[in-house]
């Protein structure tokens, strides 16, 4: 493991983490200490790129003046990223921001994914760890679900505006929302998918099986 910023095979390429590491004064060793810490301590690429997120945020609103108080820069990145927040809470966010001064567009483009921090800790940073751990493992199928689920919310949304807007169907204001479900045949209990994957079991530890409508709406 180094500290030092290597890279003869990354030679000629800019890392976007490491842009914004010097663009806004962030710590980037904070990303490989966190990464690398005693298994209890450490965190998933992902816990990693919402923290650096969060800290290119506060960075921003600083920048233009503004003062954030304690849990104000989770809230409002909860509410500019977060699948489950309602358009009207995300647009009344982003128009706080710009009254402010910030740009939001160009902020939301500078956000990370987890696969960015990946790139600039292995290639950049020359980090390695130990092996994938268990939440890494729990946390990947968790992205992997989020994801069809985000994208199976936003082509049923589509539709849906679409049957609307051409009198094919009556509607209000209406909202999607993608519900997936986990079955225990043993306990007959079901669970939230995000909350089952993160809680780690059920009640009765037995086999389970996500709900067969649920699964097919997100292929």
């Amino acid at each position: 493991m180094s500290g030092e910023e290597t890279g003869t095979a990354t030679r000629g390429r800019r890392s976007k983490v490491r842009r914004l590491i010097g663009e806004y004064d962030l710590d980037g060793e904070r990303l490989e200490d966190l990464w690398t810490a005693e298994k209890d301590d450490r965190l998933s690429l992902r816990e990693l790129a919402d923290d650096f997120n969060q800290r290119l945020l506060r960075a921003v609103m600083v920048d233009v003046g503004m003062n954030p108080l304690d849990g104000e820069v989770a809230n409002t990145y909860r509410l500019l990223t977060d699948d489950d927040v309602s358009s009207g809470m995300r647009t009344q966010a982003r128009q706080t921001l710009e009254r402010e001064g910030v740009d939001v567009d160009r902020l939301s483009k500078n956000f990370v994914s987890h696969q960015a921090i990946h790139t600039y800790l292995t290639k950049y940073r020359g980090v390695t760890r130990d092996e994938q751990t268990d939440a890494d493992r729990v946390q990947k199928g968790l992205d992997t679900i989020q994801r069809l689920r985000s994208r199976t919310a936003a082509v049923s949304e589509n539709i849906v505006e679409n049957l609307v807007s051409t009198g094919r169907i009556d509607a209000g204001d209406f909202e999607v929302l993608v519900d997936v479900r986990v079955f225990c045949r043993d306990c007959g209990t079901q669970y939230d998918v995000q909350e089952l994957l993160e809680a780690g079991q059920c009640e009765c530890g037995g086999d389970v099986v996500v709900d067969a409508d649920e699964a097919e709406s997100s292929d």
